[in-house]
């Protein structure tokens, strides 16, 4: 199975058992890096085909093998792709991989060092550990959605990057990496429980440890950076564009008053609290007077830490981003490039998002399976 993207993880083998969001992400991170990650998808969706496949952009950069994983002879394909691999990625519920005889007890009898990568909401244990959910409700329990909400207004749910793709598929790939650096030294493979949950948990620990100085409190929208204050908030503009504001730091603060034509003489003091919402009003009374971009332009030479608030189609254009070949364009396609960067092994996208069994016949090639066999595993309904 050699790597067909070059990159610092070149010559690492995963295998990424198909799910949603946080699993498939994951594995793009890894693949985007240079690992070689064949993805097992199921095979009834080689059958009835995917026309919005080459769309499906967190599946990009690995190939993909359609198996029945409930037909014994595709079990024994998976088998066979962990004895030759580093890893594996799943997001099944608690149980599940195991009632398939393809638990981490089965594939560690194949592969001892395989470092076994386990994607779920709630973790593998406790008492809502089988229980349904999605990003929103993950990050709701962990304590990250109250944090984001203005003050007297509802939680704002943050798409799905927080719990999804940040405190799932993200500390997936951190898990994976460490049990691999481990595995180097002890020669044996472990599980790795990524959680949601947990994940979304560790973003709390800087403002837990400013609540422990009385420096945060426990409601949201009235602290100095959940949008409490005047000086690190969003504004509309003249022509319903918005800025964002971050001017935390004092020498940051005046710079924002000075190019908002304010003479901080006549103002209260920038941490008095008591002050901000006649701030806020302030504020967006003069950011009312110009578009985003005219304020944009009339920021861009000033360190006040305002910026535009740019729409997804426009984040690729910004010159910071656009300089940095930050967006690549694969089958008229704009999408993020890899992140973040190497000087000496550079990252790429890679193969583009396969079709379900786009290369159930390579992959099965590469396990030295003759023709005659891989016909009778498709045959048999175990591949496709």
């Amino acid at each position: 199975m050699g790597s067909s993207t070059p990159g610092v993880l070149a010559g690492l083998r995963i295998v990424e058992l198909a799910g949603l969001g946080p699993g498939p992400y994951a594995a793009m991170l890894l693949a985007d890096l240079g690992a070689d990650v064949v993805r097992i998808d199921r095979s009834d969706r080689a059958v009835a085909g995917d026309p919005k496949a080459r769309t499906r952009l967190l599946n990009r950069g690995r190939r993909s093998i359609a198996l029945d994983l409930k037909h014994p002879s595709a079990r024994e394909v998976v088998l066979e792709l962990v004895a030759g691999s580093h890893g594996l990625i799943e997001g099944f519920r608690p149980g599940v991989m195991e009632r398939l005889g393809l638990g981490p007890q089965d594939c560690f009898a194949r592969n001892p060092a395989l470092v076994y990568g386990r994607m779920t909401g709630w973790g593998q244990d406790g008492p809502w550990a089988s229980a349904p959910g999605h990003d929103i409700n993950y990050a709701a329990i962990s304590g990250v959605l109250h944090t984001v909400a203005r003050e007297g207004e509802r939680p704002v749910p943050p798409v799905n990057f927080l719990a999804d793709l940040g405190g799932g598929g993200t500390f997936l790939v951190i898990g994976i990496l460490a049990a691999l650096w481990e595995a180097r030294s002890s020669g044996r493979g472990q599980v790795v429980d990524a959680a949601m949950l947990d994940g979304s948990a560790t973003f709390t620990t800087m403002l837990r440890g400013m609540m422990a100085e009385g420096r945060w409190t426990d409601r949201a929208g009235v602290n100095f950076a959940d949008t409490g204050s005047h000086f690190y908030e969003v504004y509309e503009c003249a022509d319903g564009g918005h800025v964002a504001v971050g001017a935390l730091e004092p020498q940051f603060y005046s710079a924002l008053l000075e190019g908002l034509g304010l003479d901080p003489a006549t103002l209260p003091r920038q941490h008095d609290a008591a002050s901000w919402p006649t701030m806020k009003r302030r504020f967006a009374e003069v950011f009312a007077t110009r578009t985003r971009d005219a304020w944009a332009a009339h920021f861009a030479d000033r360190s006040a830490c305002v910026t535009p608030v740019l729409s997804l189609s426009e984040s690729p254009e910004h010159p910071q981003v656009s300089s940095r070949g930050g967006y690549v364009e694969r089958d008229g396609i704009v999408q993020p490039a890899p992140a973040p960067r190497f000087d000496r092994t550079p990252s790429s996208p890679g193969l583009p998002p396969p079709r379900p069994g786009e290369h159930t016949r390579a992959v099965l090639q590469s396990l030295g399976r003759s023709e005659a066999e891989i016909d009778a595993l498709v045959a048999s309904g175990a591949a496709s």
